[in-house]
């Protein structure tokens, strides 16, 4: 009889839950990145401002440059906080992806031992059927020497 695990349903199961919990990790990781990217384009925004400031020297406009760098700055720090959520978020997927990890192993060490103990069992009745056939080739054989005695 081949081995069946008899728990194969739920480490099935916590596997799929183990693959999902890997998307939430990916799809963390993505926002961090775009968020990241985003911090970088408007710091590049930033510094084009300044540059630009700084090379053209009309005053009327100085008060422009001033208010849309005021905006950058508080865009890039809305950005900041945006990031460290984003952070938060992914430290928490992958903290479960962890916990989803440990649960799949369990189940696959136990299946091991199962499967160890399944092998062990099998020897055992092996041997057993062996044992019984040597008996049984044993008696046959004094039987058949015991009649060739009588026979003489």
């Amino acid at each position: 009889m081949p081995f069946r695990y008899r728990l194969q349903k739920v480490l099935d199961f916590r596997i799929k839950k183990k693959e999902e919990q890997l998307q939430e990790v990916l799809k963390a990781k993505q926002e961090v990145d775009r968020i990241q990217l985003l911090i970088d384009k408007n710091n590049e925004e930033i510094s084009g401002v300044i540059h630009i400031m700084h090379t053209t020297t009309d005053f009327r406009q100085m008060d422009s440059y001033d208010k849309y760098l005021k905006h950058l700055y508080e865009k890039g720090e809305e950005l900041e906080k945006q990031l460290q959520e984003a952070i938060k978020v992914l430290k928490i997927e992958q903290d479960k992806l962890v916990e989803r990890e440990k649960e799949v192993k369990v189940l696959e060490k136990h299946k091991e031992k199962a499967i160890e103990a399944y092998k062990e069992e099998e020897k055992i009745l092996e041997n057993k059927q062996l044992s019984e056939v040597a008996v049984q080739k044993y008696f046959q054989k004094t039987k058949e020497k015991k009649e060739e005695n009588e026979d003489l």
